[in-house]
């Protein structure tokens, strides 16, 4: 029987391997990129303080990025330290976080009182979203805790040919439809789609709709194409009515779709909610997603 190999860390064995010290092992897995931003010395010692008083770590949940990347996360014991680690295929460590726990059950527990459907006509990739902030960076943001950032993506990539052309990822242009039956009570349009490389923090929604539904909640769809609005302000809308196209205009850093649902048409000075989709499921970073 072959041995284990005791000097290649695993996905599977990583939070044994971390809190027993072997930080040489592990930084020796990590790409050359985050070998520049981090010395050797810098992480033993992240390593050694972040491990004080843990008595063990659980994988907590893994899930799939793009480029072929899984990323798996780690919890002490306490639930209150979460390691972040991606490995690709052949266990290269392509990113490496350490932070606290951050939680809020409270909104957690408390969902839209209306169903939704996802806002799309085709299979779309959910690049974040879900209820800690390494899935859903929104996650700390109040006002976003609870949005989705989606992308599409196919043979683990997000677009065709150069990188460096929005017209060449698979989402720009895509088909935007209404999540639920309202009323639309707010629209930006005529903002130019960023290249990639570039972003508009000033307006971070770039071109977006805002539907008012039952309950007072409001849904947003953000980052559309410029001139690709087709529904007007006051005007009702169905659920499932095409309301624009996937662009990438705002503070996007490449074509995709933001969505939420808030208790206000206000997403700065709102609250996200969390949604009840009308097919139960809640899915989550590294889920792909299909039309109901």
């Amino acid at each position: 029987m072959a041995e284990k190999n005791t000097f290649i860390v695993t996905p599977e064995d990583f939070g044994y391997r971390f809190l027993n010290g072997e930080f040489s092992i592990i930084y020796a897995q990590t790409t050359e990129e985050f070998k520049k931003l981090v010395s050797i010395e810098q992480f033993i010692e992240f390593g050694e303080s972040f491990n004080s008083g843990v008595e063990s770590y659980t994988l907590e949940m893994s899930t799939s990025l793009t480029n072929n990347i899984t990323q798996y996360l780690w919890l002490d014991s306490k639930r209150e330290k979460i390691i972040s680690v991606a490995f690709d295929s052949s266990n290269t460590i392509h990113g490496l976080y350490l932070a606290p726990f951050v939680t809020y059950p409270e909104s957690d527990r408390q969902y839209t009182k209306n169903s939704y459907i996802m806002p799309i006509k085709e299979e779309w990739f959910v690049f974040w979203g879900g209820t800690n902030q390494f899935i859903n960076y929104h996650y700390v943001h109040e006002a976003q805790r609870y949005a989705y950032d989606l992308i599409i993506v196919k043979d683990g990539q997000s677009y065709n040919g150069s990188m460096d052309k929005k017209e060449n990822y698979y989402a720009f242009n895509k088909e935007i439809i209404a999540p639920a039956d309202g009323k639309v009570v707010k629209i930006i349009d005529g903002m130019k789609d960023n290249e990639i490389g570039e972003t508009n923090a000033s307006q971070p929604e770039g071109n977006c709709v805002v539907i008012e539904h039952q309950n007072n909640e409001y849904s947003m769809l953000a980052h559309l194409k410029q001139n690709s609005i087709v529904v007007k302000e006051g005007e009702s809308v169905k659920c499932g009515q095409l309301i624009g196209q996937c662009g990438n205009s705002g503070n996007s850093t490449e074509p995709h779709l933001h969505f939420q649902v808030m208790n206000s048409p206000h997403y700065a000075n709102g609250q996200s909610i969390r949604i009840r989709f009308e097919n139960v499921l809640e899915p989550i970073q590294g889920d792909f997603i299909r039309p109901v």
